[in-house]
């Protein structure tokens, strides 16, 4: 497996070294450690920090939602996992129905974001509409 420094990541996902490192701290992304103490992520923890940068800039959560939403996240993978490592019937239905749980914990959060989002446009809207009245009157 090919692993990665800290400056070949901050490049790869457009990030600085600060923030990775911020990153690891609050619990985002946890590389690996040489003997020296070097960090060293793997191409599953760059795909990672690239969702997250993705939840980040085109949903615009905060990083207490980005700690909540990769919660979910490890919560669905780890489901998937078990759901493909497992042959019995019952039990693979039972972990659809927990994916489907998650899932829908993880579309409740977009979900949010996208009404604070149609809240924020209808508002600015009705601004334009008054604007285009005001302007009309003085025609």
């Amino acid at each position: 497996m090919t692993l990665y420094k800290i400056d070949e990541v901050a490049t790869a996902c457009n990030l600085t070294k600060r923030t990775l490192r911020y990153y690891e701290e609050i619990g985002l992304v946890s590389p690996q450690r040489s003997e020296g103490g070097t960090r060293l992520y793997s191409q599953t923890d760059i795909d990672r920090l690239k969702k997250i940068i993705n939840a980040r800039d085109v949903l615009g959560f905060s990083l207490q939602e980005l700690q909540h939403y990769v919660k979910v996240t490890e919560m669905l993978n780890d489901q998937r996992e078990q759901y493909r490592n497992t042959t019995d019937e019952e039990e693979r239905r039972q972990q659809l129905i927990e994916m489907n749980k998650t899932l829908d914990q993880q579309l409740h959060m977009v979900d949010e974001k996208l009404n604070r989002i149609y809240a924020f446009k209808a508002d600015a809207e009705l601004l334009r509409q008054r604007i285009q009245e005001g302007l009309a009157k003085l025609n």
